[in-house]
C-alpha cells in the first residue's frame, strides 16, 4: 500500500503541486495535430495539467497554444477569430500570436502603445508522430525534443489516438507497467496470437532495469518446456510506457486535471505504411475523443460473451484497461490495497517517480531531460516480445539494449 501523503504527491498535478512543475519540466502531449488540420481553422480548447488552455494554427501554419481566457477581461479565445496570423478575441477585439504578444488593441485611443506592455500567457510546441506536444516550464530550462524513434521515422508509417480517461493519469500509467494482468483481462477462450503464451503462464517472472530514459520492464513467462515468452516494456519519463501490442506502440498518459487523463496510443509499422484497419481503437472512439463505452453505460458489458468468448464481456482493450482503471475511482486510494508479487512493476514506478520527485523538490534536475544535441538519440528506448531458449540469458539475444543497469532498490516494497 501506499501511504496517503505519497499518493497525493504523485496524483495531484496542478499548477504549485510537485508532480505538476515535475511534469511541466518535460515535453508533453496537448493535442492531436488533426484538431487543428489546417491554418485559420477553428481554435480547439485544451485542458493540460489543470490548466484551460486554448491551441490554434496561424495563417502561417504554426501552432499557438494560449491560456484560455483573454487578458483583457477574461472572455474565452476558443471562441475567437483565427485570422491573419492571430487569435482575435469576439468581446473587444485583442489579438495575440502563438508566442502571447499582443498585435492589437482595437478598442484603445489611436498611438496607443498599452498592447506592448502585455504579454500573454502562452507555450512553446512541437509536433511529432501525429501529436502537438506542449512545453509548459520555465522558458530559460526548457529542453530538447527528445529523438525517439517514433519522432524521426515517417509519418505514414505512424498512427495515433486520444481518448480521455474518467480518472487519474497513475492508474493508467500503473496499468502499463503491470504484464500480468494480460493474462486475465486481456483473455480470450479462442487462443488466438498471444492468447496461449498469456494463459500457459499467468504468473510471469520480473526483472527490472534502471536506465537513463526511466526503466526497463522485462516479463518472463514459460512457454512450454523449452521456450521462454519474454516481453520487454519500457517505462519513459515522466508518464508514458513503451509496450507491444499488434504493432510497437507507445501509450502515454497526461492530466487533464486530477481526475481526468488524457491516453495517447501512437504505433509504429516499420516494414509499411499504416492501414485504416490498423487503427482499431478508432472504431472505439467519437469524434470528441471520448469513449462509446464508458462507466455511465457500463462499457457496454455482454455478460453472455462473457461466459463464452472472453473473459471481461467487454468488447477491445482499450475498453478493457479503461474498466480495470476507471472504476479504481477518480483518484485511487492507494492506502487500502494489498500488494503482492505480480505487482513488482508498478512499486518499481511508484518508487522511482517518488525519488524523482522528492529529489526535484531538494533542488536536482529532473531525469532524462535532454540538452545535449550530441546525445539525443535514444534507440535503446524499445519493446520487445519473442520466445528464446529456457534457461537463456536474454541479455545475450538483445545485444541492442546493453548499457543499462540493475537497479539495487527496485523489488523493495513502497510504503510497507
Amino acid at each position: 500500500m501506499l501511504p496517503k501523503e505519497l499518493n497525493e504527491l504523485l496524483t495531484h498535478t496542478g499548477p504549485g503541486t510537485p508532480m505538476g512543475d515535475f511534469m511541466r519540466r518535460y515535453w508533453l502531449p496537448a493535442f492531436l495535430s488533426e484538431e487543428i488540420p489546417e491554418p485559420d481553422c477553428p481554435p480547439v480548447q485544451v485542458r493540460l495539467l489543470g490548466e484551460e488552455l486554448v491551441a490554434f494554427r496561424d495563417s502561417q501554419g504554426r501552432v499557438g497554444l494560449l491560456d484560455e481566457h483573454c487578458s483583457h477581461r477574461g472572455t474565452s479565445l476558443f471562441y475567437g477569430r483565427n485570422e491573419e496570423c492571430g487569435l482575435r478575441c469576439i468581446y473587444h477585439g485583442w489579438k495575440y500570436d502563438v508566442d502571447g504578444r499582443v498585435l492589437d488593441t482595437p478598442a484603445e485611443p489611436a498611438g496607443s502603445t498599452f498592447k506592448e506592455r502585455v504579454r500573454h500567457p502562452s507555450y512553446p510546441t512541437h509536433e511529432a508522430g501525429g501529436i502537438v506536444f506542449a512545453y509548459l516550464g520555465p522558458r530559460e530550462k526548457m529542453p530538447l525534443f527528445p529523438n525517439y524513434e517514433w519522432a524521426l521515422i515517417p509519418g505514414e508509417h505512424v498512427y495515433v489516438t486520444k481518448c480521455l480517461q474518467e480518472c487519474n493519469y497513475l492508474q493508467g500509467l500503473e496499468g502499463e507497467t503491470d504484464s500480468s494482468h494480460l493474462s486475465i483481462l486481456h483473455r480470450e477462450f479462442n487462443l488466438a496470437g498471444n492468447q496461449a503464451l498469456y494463459q500457459e503462464d499467468s504468473a510471469p517472472a520480473y526483472e527490472i532495469e534502471d536506465t537513463d530514459f526511466g526503466l526497463r520492464l522485462i516479463a518472463l513467462r514459460k512457454a512450454g518446456a523449452d521456450q521462454t515468452y519474454i516481453r520487454i516494456s519500457s517505462f519513459v519519463w515522466p508518464s508514458h510506457c513503451w509496450i507491444y501490442a499488434r504493432y510497437p506502440e507507445v501509450h502515454f498518459y497526461v492530466p487533464a486535471d486530477d481526475t481526468h487523463s488524457w491516453r495517447y496510443d501512437l504505433g509504429m509499422i516499420a516494414e509499411r505504411r499504416v492501414r485504416p484497419e490498423d487503427v482499431h481503437r478508432r472504431k472505439q472512439i467519437g469524434p470528441d475523443y471520448r469513449r462509446y463505452r464508458t462507466m455511465a453505460n457500463h462499457y457496454l458489458q455482454d455478460r453472455q460473451r462473457q461466459k463464452t468468448e472472453d473473459f471481461t464481456g467487454i468488447e477491445d482493450f482499450l475498453n478493457h484497461d479503461s474498466c480495470a482503471t476507471e472504476t479504481q475511482g477518480p483518484i485511487w486510494d492507494r492506502s487500502r490495497e494489498h500488494l503482492g508479487a505480480s505487482d513488482r512493476g508498478v512499486i518499481v514506478m511508484r518508487r522511482a517517480l517518488i525519488d524523482a520527485v522528492k529529489g526535484f523538490l531538494a533542488g536536482q534536475e529532473p531525469p532524462h531531460l535532454v540538452t545535449d544535441p550530441a546525445q539525443n538519440h535514444f534507440e535503446h528506448v524499445t519493446t520487445i516480445q519473442e520466445c528464446i531458449p529456457a534457461g537463456g540469458d536474454w541479455h545475450a539475444h538483445f545485444p541492442q539494449l546493453a548499457g543499462a543497469a540493475p537497479a539495487p532498490s527496485a523489488a523493495q516494497p513502497v510504503g510497507g
